[in-house]
């Protein structure tokens, strides 16, 4: 916001939280931004939650009561957060994200086919881009027990859970 007077806002709702083995997905590249927006896992897959964290000095533009929501504030989602804040501190989440990933990554970069153009990602937060539609490899992915989804055409993104073993990371045929 100094330079040039305008936030930066990291939207961290999928790639926040240990996902791509560092906390947030902002670390990776050493920046702190203005506003970070937090969701999913910060509800730890039990109840859904969302957030805006930033400073007073940007929160602050807000009156108390000129801004509203539904279910904003709720008791029983935000004890659920705190608990999943907790495990993924105290139990290490981001370095074993980081750590999987890197396993992960390295056995399906090690299929040979001529469909698969491109393996990428951090953490437990992989892509793997193939030379034509993807949906049609998620179906059967699917059907094979592994849940994963199509993103912008030809990319299957893969985002196992954080708690994932290396021996549940084994048993999914990834040669689909």
């Amino acid at each position: 916001m100094k330079k040039k007077h305008v936030l930066f806002i990291a939207d961290e709702i999928q790639v926040g939280l240990a996902r791509t083995g560092k906390m947030f997905a902002c670390d990776w590249e050493d920046i702190e931004p203005d506003m970070l927006i937090l969701g999913k896992a910060l509800g730890g897959g039990v109840f859904p939650i969302s957030c805006v964290v930033a400073n007073r000095n940007i929160l602050g533009v807000f009156n108390p009561g000129s801004h509203g929501s539904t279910f904003g504030g709720n008791p029983l989602a935000c004890a659920v957060s705190l608990a999943a804040l907790d495990v993924l501190i105290d139990e290490n989440l981001a370095a074993r994200s980081l750590e999987l990933g890197e396993y992960l990554k390295d056995k399906l970069t090690r299929i040979q086919s001529p469909v698969i153009k491109e393996v990428r990602g951090r953490g437990l937060f992989i892509g793997m881009e193939l030379t034509e539609a993807a949906r049609p490899y998620c179906e059967k992915l699917k059907q094979a027990g592994l849940l994963c989804k199509e993103t912008h055409e030809t990319v299957i993104r893969f985002a196992p859970p954080l708690t994932i073993s290396k021996e549940d990371l084994e048993t999914g045929d990834w040669s689909y």
